[in-house]
């Protein structure tokens, strides 16, 4: 066999390799979570436990400020899937509003609105109280001129106890 029809040959094989899906991990197909009212139960308790937060975010040289209200949302298998797809992470981000509003997501007319709590922001500061001990998503939109940015941030609250973030 010559060289010319070997390279074509490794062309067509490369060409196709890179066609084919890429495993994403784990074991068996992906599964998509649904909404399920009864995951976000434990998070209308009351409890002692409470976030303060404060918005210190800064980018090429601009300081952003809080924007409206602060959010907080239960994590759930299906918050979590949901804020992955949102903001790439279900940690911490820092998105452009634009970008965030443009990102589709399983299940999309789920209505989980009932679970979501909200408080202003002011002076750079918000505090949610009286929250049972769990794992939370806190949200807060930020602007610098019209650059537009959603913070998202990942919180456990335990024992009862105030929470403090920065974001």
């Amino acid at each position: 066999m010559s060289v010319r029809p070997l390279l074509a040959l490794t062309a067509l094989a490369a060409a196709l390799a890179a066609c084919a899906p890429m495993p994403t991990g784990g074991y068996g197909p992906a599964t998509s979570a649904v909404f399920n009212a009864a995951d976000f139960a434990w998070s209308q308790h009351g409890g002692q436990a409470a976030i303060e937060g404060r918005v210190d975010y800064r980018r090429d040289g601009k300081t952003y400020a809080c924007t409206g209200s602060a959010g907080l949302t239960p994590d759930t298998p299906y918050t979590r899937q949901r804020f992955a797809a949102l903001y790439g992470s279900t940690d911490r981000a820092a998105v452009p509003e634009a970008v965030v509003r443009a990102r589709n997501v399983p299940d999309p007319n789920a209505d989980y609105r009932a679970y979501v709590r909200s408080e202003r922001c002011e002076n750079g500061r918000f505090r949610f109280a009286g929250l049972p001990d769990g794992g939370w998503f806190v949200i807060v939109p930020v602007s610098a001129d019209s650059d537009r940015i959603v913070l998202m941030r990942a919180i456990q609250t335990r024992g009862g106890r105030v929470t403090n973030v920065v974001m």
